[in-house]
């Protein structure tokens, strides 16, 4: 062999094993029926996600692959991946299900001991520490005890504060086995309270709840500011227990009540309780944020949130008034949260069963990205982007002094979002606060209990980082099936550059209060919007509104009215300020707005 072909060989060795040494590939697997004292190999795969994370390399370079296979994954609180090993751009972990492997990710354990009581009813004391609030079986969420099972109660008066009690009809409910366990629930207008009765006087008929119904601020969340008769309904007391598959939890017991046909037995079906408050955080810092992160195939299963002991009371879109009163709003949480963190990825997962909101791109989150994926049952919002204005930095609010930390460039796409607010009715499909670049694209969004889609968070065209959103092609549907005032979209505060176009937007409902619900709900501070080419009918009042809005343009859409109803209502907008070019509007009595209708739904389905 002569000497520069040697020398040729040595060079490609020493360049060869330079590579393997930088690029280091390396792969983990996972099992629920592994052992965290294996090797994570194939053949002898870890129990635990977090083992696996903690066994990754904090200082190598490389492409990172954690296998999960078939089964749940139970956990007590939630896996962490923090930047302190994900912050270099040339790591990338990806955590995957196994090839035709299902696996899910569960923060839900299954109850034992149970006993039948002399009413027929079982019971449990295989409880945790905090009160369950949900209960899910065979995988379909259970009614927790309610009265009345169906509808609502409508307050007969309110009380002389207008917000911390009121008046019933006589015999309008069952009396409660233990009033301290029961859960108002009170509907506002485009929000809910959930608080705890404080007592109930059966001799005046009058409910007193343990603190303010509705937020304290603003003024307008007075118990009668939307009607003199507002709904409600109780919950979670063995008397109102009447069907099965209803439940109850007893304090005073430490005990779960629960309801089942006469030939089942709890010990041979599946029942889980959701006891982690998190099932992933993906944590990073502004100087430290975490970088390419993937899941792929996972499913997200059962997670708990504890309403505070005072009540929740909602204002808006799950964000709720704090008790005791401190700087700012508070939010219900999400299963699986990232902030800081940059081109985050969700694939092909599922978000479902869950007490919390789904899935949140949080502060400071760029290029991030959830698609084909799904999000059902889940008792707040389903997806979430950024935040909202509460937040300090130096004392001074965020959005003025630090634009850099909003959500950047992130993306919702051929997504399906249903079922969400199943225990908090303000809740929204996919809510953004004050994001930019945001794209939201070809998602389903549907069955719900208020509006589809909510993009702002700012009742003033006061500048924010807000800019440059757009929401496209999405299909909205059977949406306000509970609440008022909100829309397919919902927008609101200034967002240059942004655009709502080639949305279909159909079958939104008008629910008691006195504010109507729309196709496109346009809110204070909208200006220089751009709405184009959407598709809008069957809804109860206009296609669009626009509330205090400014500037915008209207061009190319087709909206099909109900008779006696405006295209576009305008609330507070000068209708000079809104440009309206080429649009197509028909009203029912039109000869042929059905023939119309159809020919049109099809060239949007078919795009």
């Amino acid at each position: 062999m002569s000497i520069n072909l040697l020398n040729r060989i040595v060079f490609l060795t020493i360049v060869l094993f330079t590579i393997s040494c930088s690029i280091n590939r390396t792969e983990y697997y996972v099992s629920p029926s592994g052992n965290d004292n294996a090797r994570g190999t194939l053949k002898k795969p870890f129990l635990t996600l977090q083992k696996a994370l903690e066994s990754i390399p904090a200082d190598k370079p490389g492409d990172y692959k954690i296998w999960l296979a078939d089964g749940n994954f139970q956990l007590k609180e939630g896996a962490v991946i923090s930047s302190d090993k994900f912050n270099n751009p040339d790591v990338h972990l990806t955590i995957k299900a196994e090839t035709e492997a299902t696996p899910v990710i569960s923060g839900g354990i299954k109850p034992n001991g149970w006993i039948r009581n002399w009413d027929g009813l079982w019971e449990t004391s295989d409880v945790l520490a905090n009160a369950p609030e949900e209960l899910f079986i065979n995988g379909k969420r259970a009614t927790r005890a309610r009265f009345p099972n169906e509808g609502y109660l409508n307050v007969k008066k309110v009380g002389e504060d207008r917000r911390t009690n009121f008046y019933f009809g006589r015999n309008e409910f069952p009396v409660p086995v233990n009033e301290k366990d029961v859960e108002l629930v009170f509907l506002h207008d485009w929000s809910i309270s959930r608080i705890k009765v404080k007592n109930l006087d059966f001799e005046t008929h009058k409910l007193t709840a343990v603190d303010s119904v509705g937020a304290k601020q603003p003024a307008f969340f007075n118990m009668d500011n939307w009607g003199p008769h507002p709904r409600y309904f109780l919950e979670n007391d063995v008397a109102f227990i009447d069907t099965d598959y209803e439940w109850c939890y007893s304090s005073k017991q430490n005990k779960i009540i629960l309801k089942l046909p006469e030939n089942q037995n709890p010990e041979n079906i599946d029942i889980i309780i959701p006891v982690s408050e998190s099932l992933v955080k993906i944590t990073g810092t502004k100087e430290n944020t975490i970088k390419n992160v993937s899941f792929e195939g996972i499913t997200f299963q059962y997670c708990a949130w504890q309403i505070p002991e005072m009540g929740y009371c909602g204002v808006q879109a799950c964000q709720f008034d704090p008790r005791p009163v401190k700087q700012g709003w508070d939010v219900v949480p999400a299963a699986v949260t990232a902030d800081w963190g940059e081109n985050i990825k969700f694939t092909d997962c599922v978000f479902k069963d869950l007490g919390t909101s789904g899935l949140w791109f949080s502060t400071g989150c760029k290029n991030c990205t959830v698609e084909n994926s799904e999000v059902n049952d889940v008792s707040g919002n389903g997806i979430m982007i950024g935040e909202g204005r509460d937040r300090l930095v130096n004392g001074e609010p965020w959005w003025k002094v630090a634009t850099d930390e909003a959500a950047l460039g992130n993306t919702i796409k051929n997504c399906s979002i249903t079922q969400c607010g199943v225990r908090f009715s303000g809740a929204i499909g996919i809510w953004c606060g004050l994001t930019a670049e945001t794209t939201i694209q070809n998602n389903d969004v549907y069955d719900l209990p208020y509006t589809g889609i909510s993009i702002g968070w700012m009742w003033s065209p006061e500048p924010t980082p807000c800019r440059e959103n757009s929401i496209d092609g999405n299909h909205i549907h059977h949406i306000m099936n509970v609440l008022s005032d909100g829309g397919g979209i919902y927008m609101l505060g200034l967002q240059p550059g942004s655009q709502l176009v080639n949305n279909h937007i159909h079958d939104v409902k008008i629910n008691a209060g006195r504010a109507e619900s729309n196709g496109m709900f346009l809110d204070e501070g909208t200006t220089n919007v751009l709405v184009a080419n959407n598709l809008i009918y069957n809804i109860a009042k206009s296609p669009l509104r626009f509330h205090r809005a400014t500037t915008n343009l209207v061009k190319g859409n087709y909206l099909f009215c109900r008779n006696g109803n405006p295209p576009i209502r305008y609330n507070r907008t000068n209708e000079e300020d809104i440009e309206k070019v080429d649009n197509v509007v028909y009203a029912e009595e039109d000869e042929n707005y059905q023939t119309e209708l159809d020919k049109i739904i099809k060239a949007f389905d078919g795009k």
